[in-house]
């Protein structure tokens, strides 16, 4: 079994050119529903600033969508764009 690229990285450590990317990306595809500063009060999204530091959870949920709530993004996104995105989140992670 082969373990996605976005999921093999170590946690946390994207670099800024890398979390820039992730910034765009979040704001073009993510930020509607998980709110600009990823957070989006009134709405059933999580407060992307408090997910947990779990890379392998994170590529999995955007590839397969949540609980019928969030769409799968695994056909939209590629490997490099959900690791982009986890770099940006996990920047702005706040435990």
């Amino acid at each position: 079994m082969t373990i996605p690229v976005a999921a093999q990285q170590p946690n946390g450590g994207g670099d800024p050119p890398q979390i820039d990317l992730g910034k765009r990306t979040y704001a073009q595809k993510c930020s509607h529903c998980h709110g600009p500063n990823m957070v989006n009060a009134g709405t059933v999204t999580p407060d992307l600033r408090a997910f947990p530091d779990d890379r392998t959870r994170f590529v999995t949920t955007v590839k397969q969508g949540k609980n019928g709530r969030m769409p799968p993004w695994g056909d939209l996104l590629s490997e490099e764009q959900i690791a982009e995105i986890w770099a940006y989140v996990s920047s702005r992670r706040n435990p």
